[in-house]
């Protein structure tokens, strides 16, 4: 035996010896470990990044943001005995798997591994998980999950994620594709807006099923102002308003105004040249904010996956109720009347976007997602919102989540796409589903109120 060969022996038999030594990491190491948010920040993150790509609109990103969600809270909910199944508390969500009782399991693990799946099933672009997945599972092994555990919460999750794919199918939202609203050209009603005039948006989308309203009209707004343009009637004080912020817009509104725009799919017109410009969705900022605060207050795994689940269940029954009253009002949009009556020149600062004016969807789905995460949360904590800076969008600073869905309120009529009534009467609307889901929604066994 030569001498390099006895030494390379030497070495393997070394090896072995300190791995047979090493002391295996327990349940609780791991786990502790594996419940680090971070990790299941970095999955919503990259769904985030999928639905800008795919370019969904505000609707439906908010209902692939709700079941995968639900996937990630129902595959963790058995990590922490205090919490539980959302089985019977959400529309028609039956009981799901169980975990194997004497088993040990990882679920943190399982509950990533469950909104990935889900994410993975209702988007496009499969390669963004690719490159993603497999360095992401290896931190579990690297936190010391043992191979049997690993995949048998790899398991339990896909389990879960089948579970709500299922309930996911049918909710009818196949049933509404391909449908379009028809254009009536009735003085008041809405008509396709420049520079891409493009069908209106999701007509059907009060057909789905909701997540904890009763019914899609449960929470519906006051009727919109009365479309009449004799001077000083109501309606004509909102049109002039919102045409004469337009003509003076300093910077500060201009800056709120496209803060919040979150339109998926601006069309950009330069000479001859279209392109579209990709941004995030209003339901993926507000996941975000949640994502900003929960960091800032160090919460846990547990208590992070809680407010995601909870706001994005506010935030697609938000767009259920507001989608419901935009195509029953079918309000005029105020560039469509500006154009006509007062300035055929004038343009919002923001593009309008393609489905009826009322009530102001930003403003229903900002304030229900501000009553979840206030409750959950806390009121009057200040945070720094740069989760769109790498969009472009800049950064601002709130003193609560009731200031920044004021702020996405009003950026509606610095943006000119919205009359100051869709605003008020929407923020109110968006209150009521948000105390609803609160309501209804029960994530803990203890009759304490969440914290």
């Amino acid at each position: 035996m030569n001498c390099s060969f006895r030494f390379s022996w030497l070495i393997a038999l070394l090896l072995v010896s300190v791995a047979g030594c090493r002391k295996s990491a327990t349940p609780a190491e791991y786990n502790a470990k594996a419940a680090n948010p971070e990790y299941y920040n970095a999955a919503i993150n990259k769904l985030t990044e999928v639905v800008i790509h795919d370019i969904f609109s505000p609707p439906v990103a908010s209902r692939i943001y709700a079941y995968a969600n639900l996937a990630g809270y129902e595959a963790l909910a058995p990590f922490d005995a205090q919490y539980e199944s959302l089985a019977g508390k959400l529309k028609r969500f039956q009981a799901g798997p169980k975990p194997e009782a004497g088993k040990e399991y990882c679920f943190p693990l399982a509950s990533t591994r469950a909104f990935l799946t889900v994410a993975r099933a209702l988007t496009f672009t499969a390669d963004f998980y690719d490159e993603f997945e497999k360095p992401f599972y290896e931190q579990y092994k690297t936190d010391g999950v043992p191979d049997e555990v690993y995949e048998r919460s790899m398991a339990y999750g896909e389990a879960i994620a089948k579970h709500v794919l299922d309930y996911a199918a049918k909710d009818n939202y196949k049933q509404t594709r391909g449908f379009k609203h028809t254009v009536t050209n009735e003085e008041g009603t809405w008509v396709p807006t420049p520079p891409a005039y493009m069908d209106a948006a999701e007509p059907q989308w009060n057909k789905l099923r909701c997540w904890a309203m009763d019914t899609c009209n449960q929470f519906m707004p006051p009727r919109p102002l009365a479309f009449s343009l004799t001077k000083g009637s109501p309606y004509e004080q909102e049109v002039q308003e919102v045409y004469q912020i337009g003509k003076q817009l300093d910077k500060n509104r201009q800056d709120i105004a496209y803060f919040w725009d979150d339109n998926s799919f601006v069309m950009n017109v330069a000479g001859h040249v279209s392109y579209a410009s990709k941004k995030m969705t209003p339901g993926g900022h507000w996941l975000a904010i949640a994502q900003t605060v929960a960091r800032q207050k160090k919460l846990s795994m547990q208590q992070t996956v809680e407010a995601y689940a909870l706001t994005s269940f506010a935030l697609t029954d938000g767009f259920i109720s507001c989608w419901d009253e935009k195509y029953r009002s079918n309000m005029v949009r105020p560039e469509t009347v500006i154009n006509k009556i007062f300035d055929p020149k004038w343009t919002p600062f923001l593009q309008t976007p393609p489905f009826p004016e009322y009530p102001s969807g930003h403003s229903v789905i900002s304030a229900a997602a501000a009553t979840v995460l206030t409750n959950l949360i806390g009121d009057n904590i200040a945070f720094t919102d740069s989760t769109e800076f790498r969009y472009g969008h800049g950064v601002r600073s709130f003193k609560s989540f009731n200031d920044a869905a004021r702020e996405a309120g009003i950026s509606r009529l610095y943006g000119g796409i919205h009359y100051r009534s869709a605003l008020v009467n929407g923020a109110l609307e968006g209150e009521k589903v948000g105390q609803w889901v609160l309501q209804k929604v029960r994530t803990r066994k203890s009759a304490v109120a969440q914290q």
